[in-house]
């Protein structure tokens, strides 16, 4: 800057005096991403609205802890806060996982900065990418449940119509062969018969138009509960974990309990297949979630999916290796599944306009749907 640029500025300065703005704090508050500020021992000092949301704490119950008694301190966001402590630059972290007995966050982006005005004191910007990479994760269940329908439509007409002349010569076969040979037509038969149900599985990707209501999701919860206490999970412990102020979802009643029910009866079948769980217990749970709007990449579309229904359950856990690919149709962990029922789960959610999350680890599986709710409640609900 020049001698005759400072002059100017100083000018300036002198004649429009400086202006009161808002206050630092409010700002902070109305930003739609969590902010903390840190003091030099790690107490909290500041936290906004969103802050509060994503440690599940208020500003009160916050203001007596260090951020040590929410996080253990061998976790990578204290190396984060030292380096911005020592070298007085923003430092950025991804994909990091917040862990402790109160907390649990996983796939988030922290942001800190130092604060001049405090010396030692941290500012931190957490940002959870877990809800945009499942919004990611369900276009491309989408797109594989599109080409799993159209692979059907191809089936149908080229397999399913040759399967029922393969089907009807062994019958007839069957009755004109040798004993010995009678167990070869019953075999053909068979075959026959499952790839006829697999391709009749298929079709069931296919783009049918639904009916759309107010749906009481704790009634669809319930009836699951009782379909499943009936049959497969006898003998499991089913918890229920409600609550009773959610707002009716807009849906469809019938896809929504083939959802939960293919859910359950996955949770169900993995307690009863592991030898190391003794008391199987499986938990279903509803909440309300604030602010859950995501935009859609590439169109108008805006989705406000607040209403969150969860089923865990204590198995052995999802295996790493399959576990990022876990909706896509044919991946499966079971010696006799098709891969399809997790496929359809997501395709289903995907047409109520919603999103699935699942997280796994030993001892602890959830899958997680986020719905959306309906705007005005009618009298009649399903």
């Amino acid at each position: 800057m020049t001698g005759a640029a400072r002059n100017i500025f100083s000018v300036v300065t002198r004649r429009d005096p400086p202006t009161r703005g808002p206050d630092p704090s409010a700002l902070l508050s109305a930003l739609p991403v969590p902010v903390v500020m840190l003091d030099e021992a790690n107490r909290f000092r500041f936290v906004n609205h969103m802050a509060e949301q994503f440690l599940s704490m208020s500003s009160h119950q916050l203001s007596f802890l260090k951020l040590y008694d929410l996080i253990p301190l061998d976790n990578p966001i204290f190396s984060l806060i030292a380096q911005v402590r020592e070298t007085d630059v923003t430092v950025s972290d991804h994909d990091l996982t917040l862990e402790s007995p109160r907390l649990r966050k996983s796939g988030i982006t922290v942001q800190g900065s130092p604060l001049p005005e405090e010396p030692g004191a941290v500012v931190l910007v957490l940002q959870d990418a877990s809800a945009a990479r499942a919004l990611d994760r369900q276009l491309t269940f989408r797109s594989a449940a599109r080409s799993v329908s159209g692979m059907a439509a191809i089936l149908a007409h080229e397999v399913k119509n040759p399967l029922s002349g393969i089907r009807g010569a062994a019958q007839l076969l069957e009755s004109s062969v040798e004993e010995r040979d009678r167990e070869l037509t019953v075999l053909i038969r068979d075959e026959a018969d499952r790839i006829r149900d697999l391709v009749d599985r298929m079709e069931i990707f296919g783009e049918k138009p639904s009916q759309h209501s107010a749906v009481n999701i704790h009634r669809v919860l319930e009836h699951v509960r009782r379909l499943a206490q009936s049959g497969f999970a006898a003998h499991i412990t089913v918890r229920e974990e409600y609550d009773p102020s959610l707002p009716h979802v807009y849906g469809n009643r019938d896809q929504l309990i083939q959802v939960l029910l293919n859910l359950v009866k996955n949770a169900a079948e993995a307690i009863t297949d592991s030898t190391a769980v003794l008391n199987g217990e499986i938990t279903l749970v509803t909440a309300y979630q604030h602010g859950m709007r995501l935009a859609v990449p590439g169109t108008d579309q805006r989705m406000h999916l607040p209403l969150v229904v969860c089923v865990r359950d204590n198995g052995p856990g999802i295996s790493a290796d399959i576990l990022p690919n876990l909706f896509d149709p044919f991946v499966t962990s079971k010696p006799s599944g098709s891969g399809l029922g997790l496929a359809l789960v997501a395709k289903l959610v995907s047409d109520h306009g919603g999103l699935i999350e699942v997280d796994s680890r030993p001892g602890r599986t959830e899958f997680r749907l986020h719905l959306p709710m309906l705007q005005d409640d009618p009298r009649d609900v399903l």
